[in-house]
């Protein structure tokens, strides 16, 4: 568990062209529930009252985030990406230290992930060790390794096999120094944990919510809407639901 003073940031790669949409624009300025992708994702962090701040990494040439009500909010800030998202990440670390230290806690989180709960932010705080974090999901599934000729080479442990999600929540610092050797050393990263096991780090594993997708897909919009709505419906009829998300 983070200790109570732990100072806690938010990180938002967002440089990504989503071409696996086919859409006109980035997939995070869909339209979804009659908001874009990207505020709803963004307004999810700053609900959480522990993160003092939100950097948004987006492409160079972004002509659709600065015109967004939410990228102008007091606890919002904006930084310019990179390629890959990596080095998005990188970039974003290395403009939150003109606010953060680098023992300073910094949540990075998907802007394609619109529906994560509140009550998993603080889960995730509440479960965060030395080593850091992150939410993820037990598969349920039964899991096959596939050969280079996509037949069945091995039947795994589905027991000990684990979906990332995000947030991953780790030191400022020991990230930004992780994603360096990584991308010095041409280390493929995956997510920030994989860049953070590369040094020797054994992040926990903390339970998410099956509703924290990741819209990838044309299909998945309509998924995520659907989430959205049964979210808002529990927090209509549960008011002890945590900040209603």
């Amino acid at each position: 568990m983070l200790p109570a003073d732990a100072r806690v940031f938010a990180l938002v790669p967002a440089a990504g062209r989503g071409a696996r949409m086919g859409a006109a624009v980035p997939k995070q300025y869909l339209s979804l529930e009659g908001r874009t992708l990207a505020e709803h994702t963004v307004s999810r962090l700053l609900a959480c009252a522990r993160i003092e701040r939100v950097m948004v990494a987006v492409a160079q040439d972004d002509p659709w985030w600065s015109a967004l009500p939410v990228a102008r909010q007091r606890r919002v800030s904006t930084t310019t990406g990179g390629a890959e998202r990596a080095d998005s990440v990188l970039r974003g670390l290395q403009a939150l230290s003109s606010w953060a230290n680098d023992d300073d806690w910094v949540l990075v989180h998907d802007m394609a992930r619109p529906c994560l709960r509140v009550s998993d932010i603080h889960r995730l705080l509440d479960a965060c060790g030395e080593q850091g974090a992150i939410l993820a999901l037990p598969v349920t599934d039964t899991v096959k390794q596939a050969g280079a000729t996509a037949q069945i080479v091995a039947t795994l442990p589905r027991d000990q096999i684990w979906r990332a999600l995000t947030p991953q929540l780790f030191p400022l610092g020991a990230l930004r120094d992780a994603l360096q050797s990584a991308l010095t050393r041409g280390v493929p990263v995956t997510d920030e944990a994989s860049a953070m096991e590369a040094c020797g780090w054994q992040p926990a594993l903390v339970p998410g919510q099956a509703d924290n997708i990741k819209v990838t897909a044309p299909e998945d919009l309509a998924l995520a809407a659907f989430f959205l709505a049964q979210q808002e419906e529990r927090r209509t009829h549960e008011p002890a639901y945590r900040s209603g998300i």
